[in-house]
């Protein structure tokens, strides 16, 4: 799946002037290992949600520098001439491996993981970042709604506070992690996303009146369309809406007010006018927390816009890109590591696992592999985490497109069945299951 569009530039300059020295001083070709790890999970959550991998997958594939790239590295001096002409043959050769979309996360799981060259790999590291840190975000808040909202529909309506593009990747964000339709219809037509919307209040203050709005409304979409009513006063707008659908309406929606007591005074009016089937949505600036508090209260479906698609206060997942292990000048592996304080990482090649104690999650185990390894083999009782994503720089398809979404969707909702109970509450705490590492052999020799 490619969109024809270039995204070599959407990148940091010090990756190409990297580059540029490495292929002056000879380490370029020399193989290299990156891992995309978050070393500890944002806002004192319990677990994180990995998303954005069918995206990155299609990006990757057109990252390609052609003439107009070429020409602005250039113009802007950015790289030697040497290097221009290896940019412009470039294609990613080596291998990608990693967490499905759709799985959890918990500190220092190895999310992706990047074999290839250092000229391979290196220039890849802001657009695979860019990526998996926003749609993850998105997809962790959203799951957390989704848990709050207790099998109730969510719905995504945040395009008109996030930038064109990225409203269209939380859309595909937020449904993989539990949302079951959105507002925005490119990402209906781009990702195969149930799309979803009626009226705003314009439609009402268009009308001379409340009561001419909504003829208006059900003659265009029918009886079971939702009626938004809370443009002038509430109770007058469930009468008007009950006396223009009958008690077939489909649905009313409220978007101001105390929802809780908003919607039991709207359930009991509604009863009362004999529309006991009418769904009752509420939209009005919910997060995980205002959807948790409305778990008692009458209502159908919740629709959910700046708090899902800015992350719910916390708008990147803090994952990094470093380089975990390299070729030796004797041809073996040398794990290395960044040491800095509260920045340190841990090197070498890494298989990930969740032990498993009757379905459910205790621990992430993090095996540290030895040289020439390229396979671990776990005890029964845990589930593997990584698949293979490009092999010898071969996308696999079935992750992209909107069957990718899907099938990420479907994995989300079968993973989150392990977490423990401790693993659903919403407030700061631990992560869910502890992290722990095994080392299967000594770090080699260079």
């Amino acid at each position: 799946m490619s969109s024809g569009r270039s995204t070599a530039l959407l990148t940091d300059r010090y990756e190409l002037t990297m580059l540029d020295a490495a292929l002056r001083d000879g380490t370029a070709a020399r193989r290299c290992v990156f891992e995309v790890f978050a070393r500890r999970l944002p806002g004192g959550r319990r677990f994180g949600v990995v998303s954005g991998t069918g995206r990155l997958l299609s990006l990757l594939r057109d990252f390609r520098f052609g003439d107009e790239e070429l020409r602005f590295l250039r113009d802007a001096r950015v790289v030697e001439a040497d290097t221009l002409a290896w940019l412009e043959g470039y294609r990613f050769s080596g291998t990608v491996s990693g967490y499905r979309e759709g799985e959890l996360y918990f500190p220092g799981s190895p999310i992706l993981t990047v074999e290839g060259t250092f000229a391979d790999a290196v220039i890849l590291e802001t657009l695979i970042l860019s990526v998996l840190n926003h749609d993850s975000a998105i997809a962790t808040a959203a799951a957390r709604m989704s848990i709050a909202a207790a099998g109730r529909p969510l719905a995504e309506m945040g395009s008109r506070r996030a930038g064109e593009e990225s409203a269209v990747a939380a859309a595909r964000a937020a449904y993989i992690a539990g949302f079951s339709a959105t507002s925005n219809l490119e990402a209906g037509r781009r990702w195969g996303i149930p799309t979803m919307g009626t009226a705003a209040h314009a439609w009402t203050l268009l009308h001379d009146d409340e009561e001419s709005a909504f003829r208006s409304q059900v003659e265009a979409l029918g009886s079971g369309t939702t009626l938004l009513v809370d443009t002038y006063d509430i109770s007058e707008g469930v009468r008007a809406a009950v006396r223009v659908a009958g008690p077939h309406l489909g649905g009313v929606r409220i978007d101001s007010g105390d929802l809780p007591t908003v919607a039991a005074a709207v359930r009991a009016q509604l009863d009362g006018l004999g529309a006991t089937r009418t769904r009752i949505t509420v939209t009005s600036d919910l997060d995980e927390f205002a959807i948790a508090a409305l778990a008692a209260s009458p209502v159908d479906a919740y629709g959910v816009g700046t708090s899902v698609v800015t992350g719910s206060g916390h708008p990147t997942a803090g994952m990094v890109y470093k380089l975990v292990a390299r070729e030796g000048v004797a041809g073996g592996w040398i794990p290395v590591a960044k040491a800095s304080t509260e920045k340190s990482s841990r090197g070498g090649r890494k298989r990930a696992a969740r032990v498993l104690e009757a379905g459910t999650a205790t621990a992430e185990l993090i095996r540290i592999i030895g040289a020439g390894e390229t396979s671990t083999v776990f005890d029964d009782g845990v589930r593997p985490l990584q698949v293979v994503l490009i092999q010898d720089g071969e996308t696999d398809a079935v992750f992209e497109g909107a069957e990718g979404t899907e099938l990420a969707r479907r994995h989300h909702a079968l993973v989150r069945k392990e977490l423990p109970i401790g693993g659903l509450g919403l407030s700061r705490s631990d992560p869910a299951v502890a992290t722990v590492y095994q080392e299967d052999a000594p770090p080699s020799e260079a």
